[in-house]
């Protein structure tokens, strides 16, 4: 049974950071490329981040290059999100994703419907 789950999220103000962290199962990851996905209130869930779970290759939106990283630790099964110097458009609820489709990561990142498996998701809210 496949299983995702994400923790992390939570109240920060600007400037302040959060880590993000999925935990995965049922699934074997090796063949998958993980994503962070997040959705505002009234938006479409838009891909945040990825990486190919063997090669780490990643992958960032421009909004947040430079200040989100992106890593996996491959005895636990873990994804990680760290988000440094937050700002209030950066609220959303964020999402894991895994996707076993043979493309590039930009695209996987653009099309959230090329996914197979998706949690929960965690919220993040960033005061001004």
């Amino acid at each position: 049974q496949v299983h995702m789950m994400e923790s992390g999220g939570g109240v920060v103000q600007t400037g302040g950071s959060l880590r993000l962290s999925c935990t995965a199962s049922g699934f074997y990851m090796n063949e998958y490329t993980l994503c962070w996905f997040r959705q505002a209130p009234g938006t479409e869930r838009k891909g945040v981040s990825c990486i190919a779970w063997i090669s780490g290759r990643t992958y960032y939106t421009d909004s947040v290059k430079g200040r989100f990283t992106i890593s996996r630790d491959h005895t636990k099964n873990i994804l990680y999100l760290q988000m440094n110097s937050l700002n209030p458009e950066d609220t959303a609820m964020y999402y894991c994703a895994a996707s076993n489709r043979m493309t590039n990561l930009q695209a996987l990142a653009l099309n959230p419907d090329l996914f197979d498996y998706y949690g929960q998701g965690t919220q993040v809210t960033v005061s001004s």
